[in-house]
C-alpha cells in the first residue's frame, strides 16, 4: 500500500468517525442559533397527585405529635438554626432541646407559637424557635415535643464563613406533591454529590390550585418534605403560588399561609420583610428577592437591595448568588417575559456588582443562559438585544420540581442567543462551590441515574476571575 493510499484510507476512517459523532450528538440535542435544546423524550401526561393516605404524608403516631418539622438558617452567618414544626391538637411545648454530637449536655431554646385561619380552615399550632450561638461545622441533635411524642432529628452547621470554603447546595423549585415531586426529592436525596443546604426558588405546596385554596395541602406538603427539610436547611423564596390571594373567599391578605408557616431570618440582614433577605453561608452570599412584592424605585425592596449589594465583601464571601421566583431570562412560551420589569429594574445592578448566578423557578422546565446583559437601551438608541457580557450572571431556571400543573414544553423558536441549554424535564440542581474562583453546577433529570448529569457548567467567579485577569493584563 502506498503512502497516498494509506492516507486516503486513514482519511475515510476519520470521515466515518466524524459522521458517527455528528449522528450521536444529533440524537441527544438539536443545535440552534442560541445553544442546545434537548430532544429527550418524556411523557406528555400531567403529574398526578399522590393519594392523601400515601406514606409520604403519614401523620406521626401519638397524640399531638410534632409534624411538618423543617429548619432554615437562623442568623446571617450560619451559627443559628430556625426550627419550625406544627402540633395539631394543642400548643404543647414550644421548647427545642439540642446538643452537639459526642456530648451529653443538653441545652434548650424557647420559641413562639401561632395559628391562622384561612376561609374555612384553622391551622394547627405552628412553632418557630431559633437556636443561636452554635459552633461551626458541627453535628447537632435536637428534639421537639413532650412525653411519649418526643421526636429527634439532627443537622450539621456550615463551616465558618471564608473565601475558600467548599460547600454544596441543592436547588429545587415548583415542587408540589405529586408522584413526580416525590421522584425529584428522592433523586436529590440519593445524589452522591450530597447537597448540604437546599436553595428553594419558590412555589411550595400548590395548595391554591385545590378547591377553596385547601390549606390541608399545606399540611400534607409539610409532612412530605420533613424527611429532608428537618435535617438540612431549606432557604425559602416566595413564589406566585404562595400568594394565596382570594378576595372571593374573603382572603385579601397575600402570603398568609406561607408567612405563618415558613419563617426566615430577614431581620438579620436589616430587611423589613420576610420576602427579601440575605444570608452568608460558607463562601457564599445569598440574596433572596420577591418577584411578587413591590420592587419599583423607592419601594422597601428596592431600597433594601440598593443598600445590601455594596455590603457584600467578595474577599470574605466571593460567591454572590441571587434567588427569585420569576426568571429574568426565559425562552419558553409559558411566562415569557414575565420577569421583564424586574430585569429592567435590577439587571444593571447585577452586572455592576458581578453577581455570579441568578436562580429562578416559575417556568416548569430547565434552562441555563450564557453570560449576557441587556442594559444599554436608553429609549432612543435602539440597543435592546442581549449581548455577551462577562460581568453578567448566568441565569438558571429550575422550576421543574414536579408539580401537578405539569411541564412546559412550548419554546420560542429559534432558540435565542442568550439560551445555552434548555429541556422540559423534571429534576433538581447541584451547586458545588470548590474555592473562591471555581464552582460546578449540574442539573439532574429524574429519569437518569442518581449521579448522571444531564447538563453541567463550570462557573468562574466574576469577582476573582476579573481581578486575576486585570492583574495579568497589568503585568503584560
Amino acid at each position: 500500500m502506498s503512502f497516498l493510499d494509506g492516507h486516503r484510507l486513514m482519511g475515510s476512517r476519520w470521515d466515518f468517525v466524524v459522521l458517527i459523532l455528528v449522528l450521536l450528538i444529533s440524537t441527544v440535542a438539536e443545535f440552534s442559533y442560541g445553544g442546545r435544546t434537548s430532544s429527550f423524550v418524556r411523557t406528555a401526561n400531567l403529574s398526578l397527585d399522590m393519594p392523601v393516605d400515601s406514606d409520604v404524608f403519614r401523620v406521626p403516631p401519638g397524640y399531638n405529635a410534632p409534624q411538618q418539622v423543617h429548619i432554615t438558617q437562623g442568623d446571617h452567618v450560619g451559627k443559628g438554626v430556625l426550627v419550625s414544626w406544627v402540633t395539631p391538637e394543642e400548643p404543647g411545648s414550644n421548647t427545642v432541646l439540642y446538643w452537639a454530637e459526642n456530648t451529653t449536655l443538653k441545652k434548650q431554646a424557647d420559641g413562639i407559637v401561632l395559628t391562622y385561619k384561612y376561609f374555612n380552615y384553622t391551622s394547627g399550632y405552628i412553632h418557630h424557635c431559633t437556636i443561636n450561638d452554635l459552633e461551626f461545622d458541627t453535628k447537632y441533635y435536637y428534639e421537639v415535643g413532650i412525653g411519649n411524642t418526643i421526636r429527634q432529628f439532627w443537622f450539621i452547621t456550615p463551616p465558618e464563613v471564608g473565601p475558600d470554603v467548599p460547600y454544596t447546595f441543592g436547588l429545587i423549585g415548583d415542587l408540589g406533591q405529586t408522584y413526580d415531586s416525590n421522584r425529584t426529592l428522592t433523586h436529590y436525596e440519593l445524589n452522591p454529590a450530597k447537597g448540604k443546604t437546599m436553595l428553594f426558588v419558590g412555589d411550595l405546596s400548590y395548595a391554591n390550585d385545590y378547591p377553596f385554596h385547601d390549606n390541608t395541602r399545606w399540611d400534607t406538603w409539610g409532612r412530605f418534605t420533613e424527611r429532608n427539610a428537618a435535617y438540612q436547611p431549606w432557604i425559602w423564596t416566595a413564589g406566585n403560588h404562595e400568594l394565596d390571594l382570594a378576595p372571593e373567599l374573603g382572603e385579601a391578605i397575600p402570603f398568609k399561609p406561607y408567612k405563618n408557616r415558613y419563617h426566615v431570618p430577614y431581620r438579620a440582614s436589616y430587611s423589613t420583610s420576610p420576602f427579601w433577605y440575605s444570608i452568608r453561608r460558607a463562601s457564599t452570599y445569598i440574596i433572596v428577592m420577591s418577584s411578587y412584592s413591590a420592587f419599583g424605585k423607592y419601594t422597601s425592596q428596592y431600597k433594601w437591595l440598593e443598600n445590601e449589594l455594596p455590603k457584600v465583601n467578595r474577599t470574605e464571601t466571593p460567591w454572590l448568588i441571587v434567588l427569585m421566583h420569576s426568571p429574568l431570562y426565559n425562552s419558553y412560551a409559558n411566562h415569557y417575559m414575565e420577569g421583564e420589569t424586574m430585569r429592567v429594574m435590577y439587571e444593571s445592578w447585577f452586572v455592576e456588582y458581578k453577581v455570579d448566578v441568578v436562580f429562578a423557578g416559575h417556568v416548569h422546565a430547565y434552562e441555563r443562559s450564557e453570560r449576557v446583559s441587556n442594559i444599554a437601551y436608553n429609549i432612543v438608541n435602539g440597543m435592546c438585544t442581549p449581548i455577551s457580557d462577562q460581568s453578567a450572571p448566568v441565569y438558571i431556571t429550575i422550576g421543574d420540581g414536579g408539580n401537578l400543573e405539569g411541564l412546559v414544553t412550548d419554546m420560542t423558536e429559534p432558540q435565542p442567543s442568550y439560551s445555552a441549554y434548555r429541556e422540559a424535564s423534571f429534576g433538581h440542581g447541584i451547586l458545588d462551590i470548590k474555592n473562591r474562583t471555581h464552582a460546578y453546577f449540574s442539573w439532574h433529570r429524574n429519569q437518569d441515574g442518581y449521579a448522571v448529569e444531564a447538563d453541567s457548567v463550570w462557573l468562574h467567579n466574576r469577582y476573582w476571575n476579573t481581578l486575576e485577569e486585570s492583574t495579568l493584563a497589568a503585568l503584560r
